[in-house]
């Protein structure tokens, strides 16, 4: 077993090289000025083999642990998200073939390598099944709300390379401010990413002891605490002493660690983006901008369409169908007001309400390029408040 979870964790950090090295050769196919189409295209090719080697690299992660876990691994969120990860650069694989467009591998492997290191940050451990987690459904409704969220995503991807070249930055609008946050929120998961895998690397563990529910618990904070817990004292010496405590109407264990985690993620998401601002000189998507000048804007506008249109009945299938099945299997009821169905709902219907717009209003091009980001939005929403903040029956995740 301890062999296999050691190849998987190599076979996972190879994709993750992999990628990084494609984004590169896929920013030389747009960032040549040359008129040399040939040297654009063996660029071109070069990325996309890569891509493709990434991708088996990151299928030999998935086989290799579920061999040792004995079950599919996407029972936890490291699993789910790298799994998540794994399903964008498929839909990007296959949508690439058909398009031929270089820039989309661009944007798309940068998120799925901030999707795949968002999940390094949480437990590798391989645990047993809880009760309601052992059947074939595990594996059935988890891969295919992935598949689906996955190919939502190169909508997500489409929608923002439109944006960028569409939206005049040369004047100062609600559109372009409203662009550049959509590219800032980014930068605070980078932040994320990097204050945890700092402080990871550098062993820093603080505890906390604090009351809840006339109960006596303790909180390991593994980044320096600059939000204590509501009335929680510092149990370990030498470390940082809090700035403030967490305030009392944040409820629910650890609800400290996590407003400073959240905190965290603000401060050097932003301190990253104020470097690469002062770096730039100016915004960064108009800094981007000239390199998409060559972006037929319609096609990527069919793009986003296409991913949503094939994405949204496979996650139909497996957030709303897969789901109601194996929920009254395990629960003896096909529908309760669980905080994850509660979202899984609202994401169909923002999605339905996606086509609606388009098919039937004509909302093409800007408009649904803005659609396909709070579309995003409310997906990364689900992954990340609801599984870390929200309590129910879907906490094991």
């Amino acid at each position: 077993m301890e062999s296999l979870l050691s190849t998987s964790s190599t076979a996972l950090f190879t994709a993750f090289i992999l990628y990084l090295v494609a984004t590169l050769f896929f920013g030389a196919t747009i960032k040549d000025k040359t008129s040399d189409k040939s040297k654009r295209g063996f660029a071109g090719k070069i990325a996309i083999t890569l891509t493709i080697i990434g991708f088996i690299a990151q299928l030999t992660y998935f086989i290799t642990r579920w061999m040792a876990a004995g079950h599919a691994p996407v029972s936890n969120l490291f699993e789910f998200t790298t799994f998540l990860g794994m399903c964008l650069v498929f839909a990007f694989i296959i949508i690439y073939f058909i398009y031929k467009l270089s820039v989309l591998g661009l944007f798309a492997l940068p998120i799925a390598m901030i999707i795949i290191a968002y999940a390094s940050m949480f437990s590798r451990e391989v645990a047993p099944l809880v009760p309601s987690l052992q059947s074939h459904w595990l594996a059935i409704h988890v891969s295919t709300v992935a598949l689906g969220q996955g190919i939502l995503f190169i909508s997500f991807v489409a929608g923002l390379i439109y944006l960028v070249r569409q939206v005049d930055q040369s004047v100062r609008s609600a559109r372009t401010i409203s662009l550049e946050i959509v590219i800032y929120s980014l930068f605070l998961f980078i932040g994320f990413i990097v204050s945890t895998s700092v402080f990871n690397a550098m062993g820093y563990s603080a505890s906390f002891e604090y009351e809840l529910s006339n109960k006596t618990l303790t909180s390991e904070y593994t980044l320096p605490a600059i939000a204590a817990p509501n009335d929680g004292t510092l149990l370990t010496e030498n470390v940082m002493q809090p700035l403030f405590d967490t305030p009392a109407w944040m409820h629910g264990a650890d609800a400290g660690k996590k407003f400073n985690t959240v905190i965290w993620s603000f401060l050097v998401g932003s301190i990253i983006y104020g470097l690469v601002r002062l770096l730039l000189r100016k915004r960064v998507g108009a800094a981007i901008q000239p390199l998409l000048k060559n972006v037929n804007p319609d096609l990527v506008d069919e793009i986003n369409y296409r991913a949503v249109a094939i994405g949204f009945p496979v996650f139909t299938l497996g957030g709303l169908i897969f789901a109601s099945i194996w929920a009254q299997i395990a629960w003896d009821r096909f529908w309760g007001w669980d905080p994850k169905e509660v979202w899984a709902l609202i994401t169909w219907f923002f999605y339905a309400a996606y086509l609606h717009l388009r098919l039937s209003r004509g909302w093409h091009g800007e408009r649904s390029a803005w659609l396909a980001v709070v579309g995003f939005a409310i997906i990364m929403f689900n992954l990340i408040v609801v599984n870390l903040v929200l309590a129910g029956l879907h906490s094991y995740a």
